[in-house]
């Protein structure tokens, strides 16, 4: 699956366009790493746990995306987003957005 975030693809035609898909995972917050970035807070520094905790996220979400853009016939999802937002104080939403489209094959 092609994933752009662009709303073209050089050398490919756009020979169907589906529609919207999206794949979204809510993450919470882990007490071990609420004390870790408790400690960075005072101190400074990079949070690496929460770091790792949002990157499973986002892969989660976008492969939620792909299946969805697949399930309708999609090769490819073109002007792809990332978006977060806190749906309560210990756990934030991850959407990964785009628009599905069949592709010409060259």
């Amino acid at each position: 699956m092609m994933i752009v975030t662009t709303n073209e693809v050089a050398n490919r035609e756009i020979v169907e366009v589906i529609g919207y898909v999206k794949g979204s995972t809510v993450q919470t917050k882990h007490v071990g790493r609420d004390i870790t970035a408790s400690l960075k807070g005072l101190i400074g520094g990079e949070i690496s746990g929460y770091n790792e905790m949002m990157e499973q996220a986002r892969k989660v979400a976008i492969g939620r995306m792909v299946e969805n853009a697949e399930s309708q016939g999609a090769n490819a999802i073109i002007g792809f987003r990332l978006q977060t937002s806190t749906v309560m104080a210990s756990a934030a939403e991850i959407i990964a957005y785009g628009t599905a489209v069949k592709l010409s094959s060259n």
